[in-house]
């Protein structure tokens, strides 16, 4: 015992509850974001398989449904959100993404995608150009995009 009357034992035990009361609010309290498709709004399409988003972005898939050609932007490599829109998104570690996209540019048969510094430029790029695609990991109203679906 010390001197409040509580035990070293239980004083370890209630800081040991205060923190996990703790984290588990922090947990559900905390914005958690996921990774957003998005076009621009002439874009009908309002919804992708995850096939047809990783055939876009491996350059395999080039025109709209309605044959529209498609524009895609994307944040450089190193960029924290460009990595978890590759893994979750497209299950392609990024480099990979950057092997496809240079062997396609030097070898002729198409052209990489354009490159942006920022979340806030991508969002404006993709609602200045017909046809564009991009991410985000959050959309707000404001925003003159489309959120595309994106299903199994």
């Amino acid at each position: 015992m010390n001197i409040s009357g509580f035990s070293n034992k239980d004083i370890v035990i209630s800081r040991y509850i205060s923190l996990s009361l703790f984290c588990i609010l922090l947990y559900f309290s905390s914005p958690v974001f996921g990774v957003e498709i998005i076009a621009h709004k002439a874009v009908a399409q309002k919804s992708l398989t995850v096939a047809q988003l990783r055939r876009i972005y491996t350059m395999r898939q080039v025109r709209w449904s309605d044959n529209s050609p498609i524009k895609i932007f994307v944040l450089p490599s190193n960029h924290p959100l460009h990595q978890k829109f590759a893994q979750e998104k497209l299950s392609i570690l990024p480099y990979k993404l950057d092997r496809i996209w240079n062997k396609l540019t030097f070898s002729g048969l198409g052209v990489a995608p354009t490159i942006v510094e920022t979340p806030e430029l991508l969002i404006k790029a993709v609602s200045a150009t017909p046809g564009a695609l991009g991410y985000v990991e959050n959309v707000t109203k404001e925003d003159i995009v489309n959120v595309i679906e994106i299903s199994l």
